[in-house]
């Protein structure tokens, strides 16, 4: 596993691999010492082009408490922003010996350029609408750890903004590796023009992905993607797509509520529900930092297991 440049890419087994090694470090992060030598000499770059709060933090907590010298970038300070070229600042970057580059972009395919310019293993943080990997993949650890470790048969119903969504696209490969069954939903607007091409159940409306679901996973509305409007009003949207506790009895009744974040409250997600007991948001932040930590791992030293002593 060199690099982790979108789940496309990425086997059943290393996708296992990442979920086993994230278990082990999920301990970690719950020790009273959150950190471990792993990664000690080692030095990860993030270089975030795109706002990010907690991507970007979770990668920063993760190099840190694997013992990484951690240096971040935002677009802002960066060369880019007084002209340089993609490539040059990445150039740059590896000259400084980098042994990771973990880049957030707003192009779809960016890290895939980058990887082909560095000497540095890249990590896929989010690249324009095409994939969001780690998300994927603390999603999967994230049901897990409440569902079992076998996720073959689960209904699993994403509804929201699927088209503007680099989240869908990436959970939908990694979902469909580990075996579940998944439901798209979105107005009719908000769905790809291809959409039956995922190969998964396509829905107009949230009540038929919802009903007998084990998972329910909302996404907010990527309004900086789009700039044009796609539906009347925010109070319609809420009314006809919003997720709240009387849609969610047609789940099964120990579903669990996810989102990537960041939420807005009362538009595709009632604050009852995001507060609620099935909701496990916050189990996600945390799923972040460890899963993040088996990536950045697996792609700075490709050991033959996980050591966390």
């Amino acid at each position: 596993m060199r690099h982790l440049l979108g789940i496309e890419e990425l086997s059943r087994d290393n996708a296992e691999r990442i979920l086993e090694a994230a278990q082990v470090f999920l301990e970690v992060t719950r020790r009273p010492v959150r950190k471990v030598p792993t990664l000690r000499g080692k030095t990860i770059i993030n270089v975030f082009f795109e706002a990010s709060t907690r991507t970007r933090t979770s990668f920063e907590l993760a190099g840190k408490r694997l013992s990484a010298d951690v240096v971040n970038i935002s677009g802002s300070g960066a060369s880019t922003s007084k002209g340089e070229t993609l490539r040059d600042t990445v150039k740059t970057l590896d000259a400084m010996h980098a042994d990771v580059l973990v880049i957030r972009h707003g192009a779809s395919g960016a890290p895939h350029y980058v990887a082909g310019h560095a000497r540095a293993a890249v990590v896929n943080a989010g690249d324009g609408m095409h994939e969001h990997p780690t998300q994927a993949l603390l999603d999967a650890f994230t049901i897990r750890q409440h569902k079992g470790k076998s996720l073959a048969g689960l209904k699993i119903a994403i509804c929201g903004d699927i088209a503007h969504s680099r989240v869908v696209r990436s959970n939908v490969l990694l979902l469909k590796l580990l075996g579940a069954e998944v439901h798209l939903a979105g107005p009719r607007t908000m769905l790809p023009v291809a959409a039956q091409s995922f190969g998964v159940a396509v829905h107009d409306r949230i009540e038929p992905a919802i009903e007998g679901a084990d998972v329910v996973m909302m996404l907010r509305i990527q309004m900086e993607r789009f700039g044009t409007a796609l539906f009347p009003s925010l109070r319609e949207y809420s009314r006809e797509f919003g997720l709240n506790e009387a849609r969610l009895r047609a789940a099964k009744p120990d579903a669990i509520v996810m989102h990537p974040g960041p939420l807005n409250r009362g538009v595709e997600i009632a604050e009852e529900v995001a507060d609620g007991p099935k909701s496990v948001i916050l189990n996600q932040v945390e799923a972040g930092v460890a899963v993040r930590m088996a990536v950045l791992y697996l792609c700075a030293s490709e050991p033959e297991s996980v050591d966390a002593e």
